[in-house]
């Protein structure tokens, strides 16, 4: 399939009694974590069907590129299996990216729910056919650990009834990094992920996008030649603003080094687009969740984020 730019498709609403998918295509998912985050969507009303190599292990990978992509595409074909969510991340789902069937995912459209290595996934799937896909929390990650965050918990309370979601310096302490106004579609997630991308037929577009960043354990300097990749092949500066998410832990190993702080102010002072750091969205507790894909609002003078439903 080609590339669909500027395509929206938003994926049905769930309702109670729904079913959801899970799959784990990138590593092996924490068990115990995992079968605890049942109890969490059975809460919501919610029937659970296991893909079929959920409990596979194939090194850091959880199972073969085979497997996990059977598992994509089953689940997207299962007129029954209304949303889909990841059990983790890890590595992996760039493995399988080149050889999903992209057509079942655009006559099949449905919520697809996850964070971290998933970030390809959420890429690609919307350079591809338009799929709005979703930012949150995954269960043996996240939602399943036994001092799993409510607030975590609750944003995944979008995916039942449209709504717009606000987000401003009440949920967390919020600092302009750039002055302004910026409006676009809402991009992103992961930076390693992101600039993996690069040069690939999943590169990355933010052309007049809001983009979000976030990663986890990574040294400064190591957000710096990222960062500067990104930089250096203008998707920086072809951006329409900047949303800076959590970055766990990306602190530097060695006496001389430049904080973290010192190198996203670099970078997005070059760029000079409206940008917010601060947003807990990414590996953190708590984690707020959104939509990817569709249009959203960064007013960062008031340090207010504004995102359109990502679901019809």
């Amino acid at each position: 399939m080609k590339r669909v730019r500027e395509m929206t498709l938003k994926p049905v609403r769930l309702k109670k009694g729904d079913t959801v998918g899970i799959i784990a295509p990138a590593s092996p998912p924490n068990q115990e974590n995992l079968q605890r985050s049942f109890a969490f969507l059975e809460e919501l009303g919610l029937n659970i069907k296991m893909g079929e190599h959920v409990y596979d292990q194939y090194g850091y990978l959880a199972g073969s590129n085979g497997n996990r992509l059977k598992d994509i595409h089953n689940m997207f074909q299962d007129q029954e299996v209304k949303a889909i969510i990841c059990a983790g991340g890890g590595y992996g789902t760039a493995r399988i990216a080149s050889d999903i069937d992209y057509s079942i995912i655009a006559e099949n459209p449905k919520i697809f729910w996850g964070y971290s290595d998933i970030t390809f996934l959420h890429t690609a799937f919307h350079q591809k056919t338009g799929l709005v896909t979703f930012h949150g929390p995954m269960l043996a990650s996240d939602l399943g650990k036994i001092d799993a965050h409510s607030y975590s918990k609750q944003y995944m309370n979008q995916l039942f009834e449209p709504k717009r979601l606000e987000y401003t310096g009440d949920l967390s302490e919020l600092e302009v990094m750039v002055p302004g106004k910026a409006k676009g579609k809402i991009v992103g997630g992961n930076l390693s992920l992101l600039v993996s991308t690069l040069g690939t037929e999943f590169e990355v577009d933010t052309e007049d996008k809001l983009v979000l960043i976030e990663d986890i354990n990574e040294e400064p300097r190591a957000v710096d030649r990222m960062l500067n990749q990104l930089y250096m092949a203008g998707k920086l500066d072809a951006a329409a603003g900047f949303v800076i998410g959590d970055f766990n832990n990306c602190i530097p190993d060695r006496e001389q080094s430049l904080s973290l702080d010192e190198v996203l102010d670099h970078y997005i002072g070059k760029a000079n687009k409206p940008a917010v750091k601060g947003f807990e969205i990414g590996h953190c507790s708590p984690h707020f969740s959104l939509p990817l894909g569709v249009e959203a609002a960064l007013d960062a003078t008031n340090k207010q984020l504004t995102i359109d439903s990502g679901i019809k």
